[in-house]
């Protein structure tokens, strides 16, 4: 697999603080907003954000993590079992205004079971979606994110992954392309 820096540490900094900002600028102090991350890794993005949003605001911002295993349309489709993460929403959604959020949006998938599970917890008067990585071109379902940090076109060959300190070493975003033969 060839590799290429879509966004370095610098670039994946700037960009989180300009997702935080347009957060703000939209939400106010978040008195009747919550975030929502999706399991397991829009709650890396999550994370970052309230950190970021609470310390600009100085007060704290209610978050949860929402896990979709079992509302995903191909959970029965694998060769191995898919194993479930954790649901921490232990607060009501209904009439709230959520901002739901993920790393990479591809197919729309992962978005529509992250809608289907997050109905189990009220019905919000509305929902946004952020996510840190825009793959614009392979959409399954009509879903576009109100939050992008970054936008990617790229081929179905390929694979974008963002990359953690915590986890990989390095905030980054890479773009996975595989060798052409010939």
């Amino acid at each position: 697999m060839e590799t290429q820096v879509i966004l370095n540490a610098k670039q994946f900094d700037f960009t989180l603080q300009r997702l935080c900002r347009q957060l703000i600028e939209n939400h106010d102090d978040f008195s009747d907003t919550v975030l929502i991350g999706l399991q397991p890794r829009g709650i890396r993005v999550l994370n970052r954000l309230k950190t970021l949003i609470e310390s600009i605001l100085d007060k704290e911002i209610q978050c949860g993590s929402l896990d979709i295993t079992f509302h995903r349309d191909d959970f029965r489709r694998r060769e191995t079992p898919l194993i479930p993460s954790v649901t921490n929403i232990d607060f009501s959604l209904e009439n709230r205004k959520i901002v739901l959020v993920d790393d990479v949006l591809y197919t729309g998938r992962t978005i529509r079971a992250g809608l289907d599970a997050m109905l189990a917890y009220g019905r919000p008067n509305n929902v946004e979606l952020l996510t840190f990585v825009d793959r614009r071109f392979k959409r399954h379902l009509p879903i576009q994110a109100d939050y992008i940090g970054k936008t990617v076109d790229s081929l179905i060959s390929e694979r974008v992954s963002v990359e953690w300190n915590e986890i990989e070493g390095e905030d980054k975003v890479i773009l996975y392309t595989p060798e052409q033969n010939g």
